[in-house]
């Protein structure tokens, strides 16, 4: 058996595929149409990578589908030969731009033939060719006309190497990507695209596409489409100068009362102003927070607001804001988790309703005001809501009931469903909520002498109540008890027949409880503190 010579049979089928416009798209062909795109490579390497063979390949396997079941595809093929790649190769081989373009395409070009991959060539660009990018530059003209292409100064990541502005997926843990410099923030006057006035369409039209879903949270968070207020909130300064405003945009108007400090990101033009040598003795620690805004400045913007990093700032000191509903005066921060660019680079902070605001306060002991009591849902079985029924409201009571001598609590195993509960049941008219709980604590585990500890508020939840076949909302007043002794009088049968009493330590309780509000009246009792 003759060797397989690989390069010569690839040779022979890709030659006839070209001969027979296999892999051009048809103008005119009746049939339904698909357009396949992948990254056009970049011009400034002298050949392909693996990452090409890669994205290319797994787009080549889906056009080369779409022709089997019929499809006119069109899979064009470019080369992206414009901008800082191609910039800093030049600088580095010393050759002018065009020939480094034209030679390092040729050899792509080479390349992406020989591996098979079925581009549409007669539908080559060159984004540096002047014939392609007339059209790029019409396009500008277009929007600059309609107004939607405009100029405005604002913080971007510089590289003082390259001298050149970078996107956040440029930056690499603080440094350039191409030439490892360490990356500036620099106030810079840039062209933008006013997207946003296209939000609600973008938005909208992201539920006609068979995107994954975490794809389209990705580009929903990009397009950057938010409703809410703008509310000023008055600035004091203990120095005696002249209150003023600044201005913040929020999602969540109806959390104003629990607003308990505000933040500034490094960039707010109120603190660059603040710092500055003709604003002395606005902010007492001055150095403190310019050494903070110089920090910050070395940072990308998906290390600032990742979500799992520690949360830094320096409080602003000498300068108080108001909050607008109560009056109070509050702390005022600044910090690198806010962007300047989004909303008004100013955050009203509600930490017992947002979870940045709830890490920063707990990190610098600042107070947290519940205004907004949370609903749990119950979402996985037993107790699911029934989507096709209707719901119930009950006013209601979870009692977490203590042994007299152990740190054990009550739990009920009930027999009809699998549910582990603490002692639950509704408030009838002219009790109570301590009434109707020892009420159930007496006619659920006979036990006679249950004393009130800790009232913990009102816990909301909806459930499916599945003995009684109906879908409740119950407003439970969540009591802790202590039982004096251990005197108790015999249990009814038919609620022996409903569930068993067992005795549980809180770590037992963690595996036994079912219900999403017996979870939390246990991080309530286990005093574990998080925001809603």
């Amino acid at each position: 058996m003759n060797r397989y010579d690989h390069k010569e049979i690839e040779k022979k089928w890709q030659d006839k595929w070209e001969e027979a416009k296999v892999f051009e798209a048809s103008d005119t062909s009746e049939k339904p149409k698909f357009f396949a795109l992948i990254e056009f490579p970049f011009a400034s390497g002298e050949g392909m990578h693996m990452g090409h063979l890669r994205s290319n390949t797994a787009m080549d396997v889906i056009s080369r589908k779409r022709r089997a079941e019929g499809y006119n595809v069109l899979y064009p093929i470019g080369w992206d030969a414009f901008g800082l790649p191609t910039e800093n190769y030049a600088i580095k081989t010393g050759k002018q731009p065009s020939v480094i373009t034209k030679d390092n395409t040729d050899n792509f070009r080479l390349q992406l033939k020989r591996a098979g991959f079925s581009f549409d060539w007669t539908r080559e660009v060159n984004t540096s060719d002047p014939s392609y990018y007339k059209w790029t530059q019409w396009i500008f003209l277009q929007f600059f006309k309609k107004g939607l292409a405009y100029k405005k100064k604002m913080s971007i990541n510089w590289c003082p190497k390259d001298k050149i502005g970078l996107a956040n997926e440029e930056v690499m843990n603080g440094l350039c990507e191409r030439c490892g410099t360490a990356v500036e923030k620099r106030d810079k006057e840039q062209w933008m695209l006013a997207i946003t006035k296209y939000a609600d369409r973008l938005d909208k039209d992201l539920d006609t596409v068979n995107y994954l879903e975490n794809i389209k949270t990705q580009q929903r968070n990009w397009i950057g489409r938010s409703e809410g207020a703008e509310i000023s909130f008055k600035v004091i300064f203990e120095g005696g100068q002249q209150s003023g405003l600044i201005p913040v945009f929020t999602t969540r108007a109806d959390t104003l009362f629990g607003v308990t400090y505000m933040v500034l990101s490094p960039e707010h033009p109120w603190v660059t102003l603040a710092v500055d040598e003709n604003h002395k003795g606005v902010i007492k620690n001055v150095e403190e927070v310019r050494t903070y805004i110089a920090e910050a400045k070395k940072k990308d913007e998906i290390t600032r607001t990742d979500a799992g990093k520690v949360k830094t700032g320096v409080e602003l000191k000498g300068v108080k804001a108001v909050n607008p509903a109560t009056g109070e005066e509050i702390p005022m921060f600044v910090a690198d988790y806010v962007l300047a660019h989004y909303g008004t680079g100013a955050v009203m902070a509600v930490p017992a309703h947002d979870e940045r605001d709830f890490e920063f306060a707990k990190k610098y002991n600042l107070s947290i005001k519940k205004v907004v009591e949370p609903v749990f849902i119950q979402e996985t079985e037993p107790g699911k809501v029934r989507k096709d029924l209707p719901v119930e409201e009950r006013e209601a009571i979870i009692a977490i009931v203590k042994h007299w001598s152990e740190d054990k609590y009550i739990g009920l195993k009930w027999k009809e469903v699998a549910w582990g509960t603490f002692i639950t049941g509704g408030i009838e008219e002219g009790q109570t909520a301590e009434e109707a709980a020892k009420m159930e604590i007496l006619e659920e585990t006979g036990f006679l002498h249950p004393k009130l500890v800790a009232d913990f508020g009102i816990l909301h939840g909806k459930f499916y109540h599945v003995p009684k076949k109906v879908n409740r909302f119950a407003h439970a007043s969540t009591l802790l008890f202590r039982l004096e002794d251990d005197q108790q009088k015999e249990v009814l049968s038919e609620e022996k027949a409903k569930h068993e009493v067992v005795w549980l330590s809180r770590a037992e309780l963690q595996k036994f409880l079912t219900p999403a509000t017996h979870f939390r009246a246990l991080d309530i009792l286990n005093g574990i503190e998080f925001y809603s």
